[in-house]
């Protein structure tokens, strides 16, 4: 579209400067003089099929306008025949003969384009291209009646297309910048649909993950609850079924939405590691130390994002080792980011993928699903986690330290 309005534009340039440039170029506007009208024409139409989408809209018009453009193009090479072998005198008389049948198929196909297209633009098209049709032609008077006539009334014959041309061509530009503002918007928009839909996307997958993770859970704690009652320890039984319902309770409140608060996050941790510490033989101590420069209700995490590495702490870790047991959770600030520290005193990660036993080598999915899970809430940006074996000669545990963005 652009590049046939450019064509449009040159040809009527050079053909409306050749009264600033006679003289010298006389002899090569003797050839183009009407040859450069009828291409500037065929660029129009050219232009015009394009801007209304003719294709689309004028269907069988559209035909027409394309042989429009083809006999435009054959009658610029005609007239430079006709002034090679008979003369300019010829080609005058020529053009005023073809004059009427343009301006005829001009009006013809505006009245089709207004009738058929119904939108502002065609409008402004029709109007644009009216006033230069009408103003020309005033111009062509000239023919009939002469210079004479104008130049007794002050102005001059070229006039009226010149002032045809620059009004049709501001209205083209109008046309032109509301096309090109009407893409961008849809452009935008189109971009907004698509985030909206990435971010649906991910959302989704979230929830995939976090679906696979809470049966795994639950499925653990049935078996303890099935333990206590093999081992007929009805108080704790009741006890852990009492826990259980509360913490199933705030997972179903929370499971609406792939996100949580993380002071949400750290309670329903509590109740889950409460009901950990009854499944232990022995116990264990939880401690958790929280930033108190942190704000935790604004803080957004996936729901239970931190259940599996607890869990893995506790069941690959601290239930391997005697004595004294601990999980340690720090949570704090550094450098525009929340890092979260999980530390214990187990048999460290490197001894537990020794082990050989096939019971013990199952996979993490929890962990793996819960790391999927933050990475995809960040768009995997700042995001790093890092498990550690902290054990040395005197020591063993397993360090797990998550950083994501705090904002």
């Amino acid at each position: 579209m652009y590049l046939y309005y450019s064509l449009y534009l040159l040809a009527l340039t050079i053909y409306l400067i050749q009264p600033v440039v006679s003289g010298k170029f006389d002899g090569f506007y003797n050839y183009i003089n009407y040859a450069i009208q009828f291409l500037a024409y065929a660029a129009y139409v050219a232009f015009a099929r394009e801007l209304l989408d003719t294709r689309a809209y004028l269907i069988k018009w559209d035909k027409y306008l394309e042989i429009g453009t083809n006999v435009l193009l054959l009658l610029a090479g005609v007239f430079i025949v006709i002034q090679l072998f008979l003369g300019e005198a010829f080609q005058t008389k020529a053009f005023i003969m073809v004059v009427p049948f343009l301006t005829i198929a001009a009006l013809l196909a505006y009245y089709n384009i207004v009738k058929t297209i119904n939108d502002s633009s065609s409008y402004i098209f029709v109007a644009g291209s009216l006033i230069y049709v009408l103003l020309a032609n005033i111009s062509f008077v000239e023919v009939f009646t002469g210079p004479d006539f104008f130049t007794s009334l002050g102005v001059q014959p070229m006039f009226f297309v010149y002032l045809g041309a620059i009004l049709q061509c501001i209205i083209f530009s109008v046309i032109i910048g509301f096309i090109i503002k009407r893409i961008q918007d849809k452009s935008k928009n189109a971009e907004v649909r698509l985030a909206l839909k990435l971010k649906e996307m991910e959302e989704l997958k979230m929830t995939a993950l976090q679906s696979q993770m809470n049966p795994h859970f639950l499925f653990n704690s049935l078996n303890s609850i099935n333990n206590f009652v093999i081992k007929s320890e009805v108080e704790k039984a009741s006890d852990y079924i009492t826990k259980f319902s509360k913490l199933i309770r705030v997972i179903l409140n929370s499971s609406s939405s792939p996100t949580t608060t993380l002071s949400e996050e750290l309670s329903i941790l509590a109740l889950y590691v409460k009901l950990e510490q009854m499944r232990v033989s022995g116990g264990f101590e939880y401690i958790v130390t929280v930033d108190e420069s942190l704000d935790l209700d604004s803080i957004k995490v996936p729901t239970l994002f931190l259940q599996p590495f607890i869990e893995n702490s506790i069941w690959h870790g601290i239930m391997k080792v005697e004595g004294e047991k601990f999980i340690e959770l720090t949570i704090k600030e550094e450098n525009e980011n929340v890092i979260c520290t999980i530390l214990d005193n187990g048999i460290g990660i490197n001894k537990n993928k020794k082990v050989t036993h096939i019971s013990e080598r199952r996979k993490f999915l929890g962990a793996e699903a819960t790391e999927n899970r933050i990475r995809m809430l960040h768009q995997n940006k700042g995001v790093e986690i890092e498990t550690k074996d902290i054990s040395n000669e005197t020591t063993t545990g397993t360090k797990v330290t998550i950083t994501f963005p705090l904002k």
